[in-house]
């Protein structure tokens, strides 16, 4: 494979410009990201007259100098830019001491793609290329506007999404890079997170017995080292997912003394429903996920029953468009950001972050789902990651060997995977504990798998055995009621087989039935509350037995463990949440 550049870790740059090159110089054909943004109007987006002189109202106008850099890779908080005249170049620097010109801005253009909503810190610079004149907004100005011109930020939204688009399908989003081994440890486990973040990384994933501790070599790196992750700012050696998300600035960062008005935990359907709800009606939202945004419903190939997608749409998909939708209404959303804690504390609520800080808020929205369920099999986590996985898109699919796949499950989850599988060419073995799948899947999904012939149900049967060397190549299959195994050739298992509500954080503040699931409104018995803090009051809908605290989506109990109810409920929990909130001023 081709060097990365180790540049991002160990240097920056000085405030006037280096040699540049134009994208045609570039080896690794950035010329592709120029071609595909000059095509794409939504991307190359121009303001009209009219546009810039209401944005003017929230910035500041001011003369640039060639060579001048208005943000820098790495940097936190950039400024939101409209190019009155002149030219702006968005550059990227390499490991030759070269600036990498992908894009030039004139006037009437505005600077920046997704992190201006994100957070994130940007992986490329904005450095003026001739001098002229800029409209210059702060951050909270920029995100003032963004909440009060709808119409104006319907058009920069559009732009930053495709731009972001453009970054991940080509080179372009080489400023971040991920290497690692194909082991549970590995660069392929931290993905997840980024991707969720938003952050296109490009991933190098080294394993096998030839080549690798001479590639890391020529880096300057050693296999005791993975995973790595390389940033325009850091080189992180054995990264893990708060240190990644540290890095490109996408941990919370918090202000002392401050209170929120509602902290949502977890970004899953209900959760990403709630943040765009409570923003959208003027609450202070803050969504956190210890993952990636998404939850389960995040890494669905293709949901297929939603309301307003007839043709389908997939989980990543849906999960990333209401993530845009809520960070365009003010909402923050923080993953990898993971709550390790909860009190209640002179009558606010404490959510307590793996890295030791507390956020105080007024209320909160107990949206964590669930956790997948594993296999309870020998050698598991020797191969999860290389051979094993819990989620069923493209990029597993393309890791995945010779031989037959197994999708593990008789759920609706499973039947999605067992489809997107099959119509990646390969041959899918769908191993089902019970005796049918009419008590745990939708009947669309049982007619379109019986009608498939690259899918072979296998009824009574379950997993008892894996084996292989770095990556899955043969599964033991158990025959039900009679005890026959056989051995046979896999790719890749894919195990749906449900999961455990992800509650462990809450510790005993509100009270669980007896799976673990949180118990609200009609379902909390008298026993659970406290006559004091409900002041003789019912609960309301979807709080739980702790006053202030919501619950809602798969982690809640009875809720239908469905998409569409998910989001439901995430946006009454927000309806609930401003009640609460008049009661207590």
């Amino acid at each position: 494979p081709t060097p990365l550049p180790v540049w991002a870790g160990v240097r920056g740059g000085g405030r006037r410009h280096r040699r540049s090159t134009t994208v045609s110089d570039d080896p690794s054909g950035l010329d592709e990201l120029v071609a595909s943004f000059d095509r794409n109007p939504r991307a190359a987006a121009v303001l009209p007259p009219e546009v810039i002189g209401e944005i003017a109202a929230f910035g500041t106008e001011r003369t640039v100098e060639a060579g001048e850099v208005l943000y820098r890779a790495g940097e936190e908080d950039p400024h939101f830019y409209v190019v009155l005249d002149g030219l702006v170049e968005i550059v990227r620097h390499d490991d030759r001491n070269d600036d990498l010109v992908l894009v030039r801005h004139g006037a009437g253009r505005f600077i920046g793609e997704l992190n201006l909503l994100t957070g994130q810190r940007p992986y490329l610079t904005a450095r003026v290329g001739e001098p002229g004149t800029v409209l210059e907004l702060q951050p909270d100005e920029f995100r003032r506007l963004m909440s009060t011109r709808p119409e104006i930020s319907d058009l920069i939204v559009r732009a930053l999404v495709a731009r972001r688009e453009l970054l991940v399908r080509t080179s372009g989003g080489g400023a971040i890079q991920l290497i690692g081994s194909r082991s549970p440890r590995g660069a392929l486990a931290r993905r997840p997170s980024a991707g969720g973040s938003g952050a296109p990384p490009s991933g190098v994933a080294v394993g096998g017995p030839a080549a690798p501790p001479v590639y890391l070599a020529g880096l300057g790196l050693r296999p005791a080292d993975l995973p790595v992750v390389i940033t325009p700012t850091a080189l992180l050696r054995r990264a893990t997912p708060g240190r990644f998300a540290d890095a490109v600035g996408l941990a919370y960062r918090g202000v002392p003394g401050s209170v929120v008005d509602l902290v949502v935990v977890g970004t899953g359907p209900a959760g990403l429903a709630a943040a765009v709800y409570g923003a959208s009606e003027g609450l202070d939202t803050l969504s956190l996920d210890a993952v990636s945004i998404g939850g389960q419903a995040g890494a669905s190939s293709r949901i297929e029953n939603y309301v307003g997608f007839p043709n389908g749409i997939s989980g990543g998909d849906l999960a990333a468009r209401t993530a845009v939708q809520a960070l365009r209404l003010g909402a923050r959303l923080n993953a990898p950001c993971e709550v390790t804690g909860f009190r209640v504390e002179h009558g606010f609520h404490v959510v307590v972050l793996a890295d030791g800080s507390e956020i105080a808020t007024r209320a909160v929205i107990v949206a964590s789902g669930a956790r997948y369920r594993r296999l309870d099999l020998d050698g598991l986590d020797r191969f999860e990651g290389a051979g094993v996985y819990y989620a069923a898109t493209e990029m597993e699919s393309r890791d995945c060997r010779e031989g037959a796949v197994v999708v593990v499950g008789g759920g609706n989850s499973a039947g999605q995977a067992a489809i997107f599988l099959s119509q990646q060419g390969k041959e899918v073995i769908l191993a089902v504990r019970r005796d049918g799948l009419e008590a745990t899947m939708s009947h669309y999904l049982i007619e379109r798998i019986e009608a498939d012939p690259r899918i072979d149900v296998e009824t009574r049967t379950e997993v008892r055995g894996l084996d292989g060397g770095s990556h899955l190549e043969r599964v033991v299959l158990e025959r039900g009621g009679t005890g026959d195994r056989r051995t046979v050739a896999c790719g890749g298992l894919f195990c749906f087989i449900g999961a455990v509500p992800a509650t462990g954080w809450l510790g005993e503040c509100v009270a669980l039935d007896r799976a673990g699931f949180v118990l609200t409104d009609r379902s909390v018995q008298d026993e659970h509350l406290d006559p004091l803090a409900f002041a003789g009051r019912d609960p309301l809908p979807f709080e739980t037995s702790l006053p202030g605290v919501f619950a809602a989506g798969d982690v809640r109990h009875g809720s239908m463990k469905r998409v569409a109810a998910a989001v439901g409920e995430g946006s009454s929990a927000v309806r609930s949440v401003h009640d609460f909130l008049a009661l207590h001023g």
